[in-house]
């Protein structure tokens, strides 16, 4: 999805078969800080990270049903 604000973003989430019946995911975020957002990028991409890791998290555990 697209956030608006200071630090608009797209988050792109992708799902493949694996060989062994898994599934691999795949994230890719597309984003351009402005103005104080831009001072604040490198914090910005640590939040970011954890925040994507959290929600790959429950999706797993959606997922295998837990």
């Amino acid at each position: 999805g697209t956030s608006d604000g200071p630090f608009s973003m797209e988050t792109t989430y992708t799902f493949e078969d694996t060989p062994n019946g898994g599934t691999r995911v795949g994230l890719r975020n597309r984003g351009e800080p402005s103005g104080f957002a831009k001072m604040l990028a490198s914090v910005m991409t640590k939040a970011m990270r954890r925040e994507n890791t959290n929600d790959l998290e429950r999706l797993k555990e959606l997922l295998e049903g837990r």
